[in-house]
């Protein structure tokens, strides 16, 4: 029996290694990486980031709107017109802008694998200014759109009807949907490390989903909101109580309970344990 070159053995197990996928460890060692990178950021950069990650995810809305706008009023319309709402995800995501539901992960894996007050007080600075920046961008673009020329009275309308509804539900309507939400973008941020090819698949496909549920998101969900707000069509007080704070707590729970704290359990528990 003829032996195979070495030559050849070694391409054949790189072209294995390729072809499987990475598992769960590496994936969280990847993420948690990220988090360090991102933890080690001036206040500065994180704050330029999260403002232009703010004003990118107007286009969301912006996206979602034009579709509408150019559909007719069907039962199947928002199959369609709720694409739109992965174009800010696209641009923030294949940016690297910082957004705050993601960093509700990537950020807590260091957190919760040194559990030091210092570590904490670094994800505290960092949520806080990528949160405000965030906050400060989609105020300054629903602003715009709602006071300026760029967008015609009927796309204006467009913009109004669907901060209604990002609204319309109850407080604890939106606190639980917003749980899914901030699952389902953590569950993206896990997802991208190795998507490589399908990146902008997974960002789709997962973003649309969020928006054909109507599971509210922080960020893209305050845009909608403070349309209405700045038009005067919805009470400051109101927003704040009944859409921003639940909200918030839904993505941050989704985010960090249902994902950041499963991951640290399954992964580093069991690497420590052996």
């Amino acid at each position: 029996m003829t032996k195979k070159p070495e030559a050849a053995v070694s391409e054949q197990e790189e072209e294995v290694i390729q072809r499987t996928s990475p598992p769960g460890e590496v994936v969280y060692k990847a993420i948690s990486a990220e988090g360090k990178h991102e933890l080690e950021r001036t206040s500065a950069e994180l704050a330029l980031s999260g403002l232009a990650a703010g004003l990118s995810m107007g286009f969301s809305m912006v996206a979602e709107a034009l579709l509408r706008a150019h559909l007719p009023e069907a039962r199947w319309t928002p199959l369609v017109s709720k694409l739109g709402y992965a174009v800010g995800f696209l641009i923030v995501i294949l940016g690297r802008q910082q957004l705050f539901t993601k960093n509700t992960l990537t950020v807590i894996l260091p957190l919760l694998r040194e559990r030091q007050p210092g570590m904490l007080a670094k994800v505290g600075q960092l949520w806080i200014t990528v949160l405000t920046t965030n906050l400060i961008g989609t105020a300054i673009f629903a602003w715009l759109v709602t006071h300026s020329s760029a967008f015609s009275d009927e796309m204006q309308g467009i913009f109004l009807k669907i901060g209604q509804a990002a609204i319309a539900p109850g407080v604890s309507t939106l606190a639980l949907r917003g749980i899914f939400d901030g699952w389902l973008i953590a569950i993206m941020v896990w997802l991208l490390p190795f998507a490589e090819s399908a990146r902008v698949w997974v960002i789709i496909i997962l973003s649309y989903l969020v928006a054909l549920a109507e599971l509210p998101h922080i960020i893209a969900g305050s845009v909608e909101t403070l349309c209405l707000v700045f038009t005067g069509s919805l009470p400051f007080g109101h927003w704040l109580f009944h859409f921003f704070l639940p909200t918030l707590l839904g993505n941050i729970i989704g985010g960090v309970a249902l994902v950041a704290v499963g991951a640290h359990a399954e992964f580093v528990e069991a690497d420590e344990g052996g």
